[in-house]
């Protein structure tokens, strides 16, 4: 390790930056938000440098460096234009034992600027050593977009309540349980959704109760269509928090590998007629493990509230006072669509757009066909492939042109993704002569024209045009 990683306290300190340039004005204002007496030294600035010694929040003597200007610094900035005046400032202050920075020239110095992700008081400080400060910034962009942004008030919140906590848990383990249940749980979901009154009341509510440990919370998660690049990043997070994961059978083995490594696991899918555990007992088992002080991870394929169930969940998790929070995902018809080139809307053929399940709950597939085939309309199926022959002939019998634009995007956003493309009528044939299997999408409209030309996805397996296309359908 060839810095040794340390926070310092400026406040109050006194700071010299030699330099009137960019560099200079950067450090300038990083120096400023520790709090440090900033005096700089240079005969040329910046405008926004002048403006802050307007201001009086920096001292700024307009010649150029001086052997002595260095008595009273605490720590030293180096950022001249000038090779050998660097030098001798990195010479003069590591005589002295006084912290210097040398702006790229990191060698001279004693100390080297890190990227920062700042969330005050939280600071996450990220080094190369100097050896790619581009890379440092990257890295820093990655971990800006991980780390939400009120950990600040989080952390503050917490350092307010440590007495208080401290006075009601006398055993350092209950403490620890404590702060490690409410930060890893409904206190800080409560903070990152903004909402400080509620969480503030939550940790007051289990101080008053003398509870070291809380009753549990459910996150419903919608894992999307597939890509796992599609999460969002409120749903990683909870997925690596999480005790418990109930999944299902459509959410892929990559996203998966995403979730905690050590949280038990409970397969629970369903296909067509053979349900693996009934939708009660999904349900019952979520509110059991929460009632257990677990964190429940359910994780849907595609969009919990879209044909995914999860208005039934947390009916049955508000029944019994159990925290959930539901996290929104790309679900498959506009995941799909969006993967295979079919644009749902479109000013010159579609100006809305219908998703309908091909499997009710009582098995049928009773719609209101007439909806359905209106024009400038898109439709899409989900759970459609059982009954492709009733969709078929139903769209037919009320008024859609046989030979209307079909596709099936099968396995859609994933490195397996298949379209293949025919029409209305030939749809049943068309299942057939493919192979295609679940999961896949029914899109219907004359946007699946577009299909060709804006097809922008390759996969390994693209695109299989079905002998059944809209030009056959008429000859076959």
């Amino acid at each position: 390790m060839k810095y040794f990683p340390l926070f310092l306290d400026i406040n109050n300190r006194h700071c010299l930056v030699i330099g009137g340039g960019l560099v200079a004005n950067r450090k300038v204002k990083s120096l400023l938000k520790s709090g440090a007496l900033v005096t700089l030294i240079s005969p040329v600035v910046t405008n926004e440098l002048q403006q802050l010694a307007k201001n009086k929040e920096i001292t700024i003597l307009s010649r150029n460096y001086q052997t002595g200007d260095l008595v009273r610094a605490f720590l030293v900035i180096a950022a001249t234009n000038n090779e050998s005046v660097n030098i001798q400032i990195a010479q003069q202050a590591n005589d002295a034992n006084i912290l210097v920075n040398v702006a790229d020239n990191p060698d001279l110095g004693s100390f080297i600027f890190p990227s920062v992700v700042d969330r005050s008081p939280v600071t996450v400080a990220i080094s190369t050593g100097g050896a790619s400060p581009v890379f440092a910034r990257q890295l820093r962009l990655r971990l800006d977009t991980m780390i939400p942004k009120e950990s600040g008030a989080l952390a503050s919140i917490t350092e307010e309540y440590r007495e208080k906590v401290k006075q009601t848990f006398i055993n350092p383990d209950q403490r620890k349980e404590f702060w490690e249940t409410a930060l890893n749980g409904v206190f800080a979901e409560y903070i990152y959704a903004g909402n400080e009154i509620q969480a503030r009341s939550w940790l007051d509510n289990q101080l008053a109760r003398g509870e070291s440990r809380a009753i549990g919370e459910v996150y419903l998660v919608g894992a999307g269509p597939g890509d796992p690049d599609l999460l969002t990043f409120k749903a990683v997070r909870l997925m690596q928090q999480a005790d418990v994961m109930v999944y299902d059978r459509l959410v892929s083995k990559a996203i998966l590998d995403m979730a905690n490594k050590d949280a038990e696991r409970l397969y629970v899918g369903k296909e067509k007629s053979n349900h693996s555990v009934p939708q009660k007992n999904i349900n019952q088992i979520l509110v059991d493990y929460a009632k257990q002080g677990k964190r429940v991870l359910r994780l849907k394929g595609g969009d919990p509230f879209i044909f995914g169930r999860g208005g039934e969940e947390i009916e049955k998790l508000t029944e019994n006072n159990i925290p959930f929070q539901v996290v929104p995902a790309v679900t498959a018809a506009s995941g799909c669509s969006a993967y295979a080139g079919i644009p749902l809307t479109h000013r010159d053929y579609a100006q809305s757009v219908t998703f309908a399940t091909g499997h009710l709950r009582d098995g049928t597939v009773n719609l209101n066909w007439q909806q359905l085939t209106q024009t400038n309309h898109t439709i899409v199926f989900y759970m459609g492939l059982s009954g492709i022959g009733v969709i078929s002939e139903k769209l037919q019998e009320h008024g859609m042109s046989a030979d209307m634009p079909a596709a099936l995007v099968e396995q859609g956003t994933t490195s397996n993704q298949r379209v293949h493309v025919g029409t209305v009528a030939t749809l049943p044939q068309l299942v057939k002569a493919s192979g295609v299997r679940a999961p896949t999408l029914t899109i219907i409209g004359e946007v699946v024209n577009l299909h060709d030309k804006l097809s922008w996805y390759e996969p390994d397996r693209h695109v299989q045009q079905s002998e059944f296309s809209r030009n056959d359908t008429l000859n076959k």
